[in-house]
């Protein structure tokens, strides 16, 4: 049987990515009255990491412990990918001793070239391209603090990121509107933006982007890989800085999010985290319980009742 992957929310149906979030509200329910579930016992998820992180470590490491398996932390100085052994050639190796394989990385093309050559699930961590895994994690909040997000609308504010484009990606898939506010030259994937239609508008003003708007969310202006350009980003996305004043400008219920780090000062003020329509703490723990739903999906779907 052909290995299922998850490199992107549109490799999953509507329903199914409902359904990721629905069984990720129930393994935190299970989490939190401390029940004992194990569906992935004696299963290893491989880790692959290019790019570093506290979040999607942790989640993923401490989701594969909980669900009863174990999980391996491999960095570029761990692998021969790092020494120039073919992508292809790794990822054959590899999902013939592991259960699942999570990579992290800067290409998308990684991903996709492992995702070809690998017989077990492939996880998209993060790369340039896409962050689907956060996606899932805000979705998650949504629902659990304002119900479904059908209908309603959200604003990034910010850099065309992978994030962005994940969010453009949500906006299909969860059946949201979506304004983006961002400089000129700075707008997310153009292709994603045609599949879109009408879904997706680009705006310049960040107060036209949240008028109204149920979520807003941002990320850092400087990624991992643009360090030479921080000077030049900071000058360029000062006036889009998420702060309470502009908050007050959406919905009445609104609330934010921050896929974190955040850089207290630039992207968001740095009282913002501690506003009360701030859930980014909620949002990054349930990165933990809605990886899990993904994990036991993908690795033991005949423990998947989602």
């Amino acid at each position: 049987m052909t290995a299922r992957h998850f490199l992107s929310l549109m490799d999953c149906t509507p329903e199914e990515l409902n359904g990721l979030i629905r069984r990720g509200i129930e393994l935190k329910d299970l989490r939190n009255r401390g029940a004992l579930f194990e569906p992935l016992k004696n299963r290893v998820l491989g880790m692959i990491f290019e790019k570093a992180s506290t979040r999607t470590r942790l989640s993923f490491e401490a989701g594969m412990i909980q669900l009863g398996g174990q999980a391996i932390f491999l960095s570029p100085r761990d692998t021969q990918l790092g020494r120039g052994e073919p992508i292809s050639d790794s990822a054959i190796v590899m999902s013939r001793m592991l259960d699942a394989v999570m990579i992290r990385t800067y290409a998308h093309s990684t991903l996709t070239e492992f995702a070809a050559y690998s017989q077990v699930p492939v996880i998209n961590g993060l790369s340039d391209d896409l962050h689907p895994c956060q996606l899932l994690a805000d979705m998650q909040t949504f629902l659990e603090q304002r119900g479904s997000i059908q209908g309603k609308t959200a604003a990034w504010i910010g850099d065309g990121n992978n994030m962005c484009n994940t969010y453009i990606e949500a906006a299909m898939q969860f059946d949201f509107q979506l304004r983006v506010a961002c400089p000129q030259g700075y707008e997310p994937n153009a292709a994603l933006l045609a599949q879109a239609g009408e879904r997706v508008r680009i705006v310049r003003d960040p107060r036209e982007a949240v008028a109204g708007a149920h979520l807003v969310s941002t990320d850092v202006w400087t990624s991992m890989g643009q360090e030479e350009e921080v000077a030049q980003r900071l000058e360029l996305f000062r006036p889009y800085q998420v702060n309470r004043a502009l908050l007050d400008q959406a919905a009445e219920d609104v609330i934010f999010l921050h896929c974190l780090p955040a850089h207290r000062g630039e992207e968001i003020s740095a009282d913002l985290l501690e506003d009360p329509r701030s859930l980014a703490w909620d949002q990054a723990e349930n990165r933990l319980h809605v990886q899990k739903a993904l994990l036991e999906m993908l690795v033991e779907p005949a423990y998947y009742h989602a």
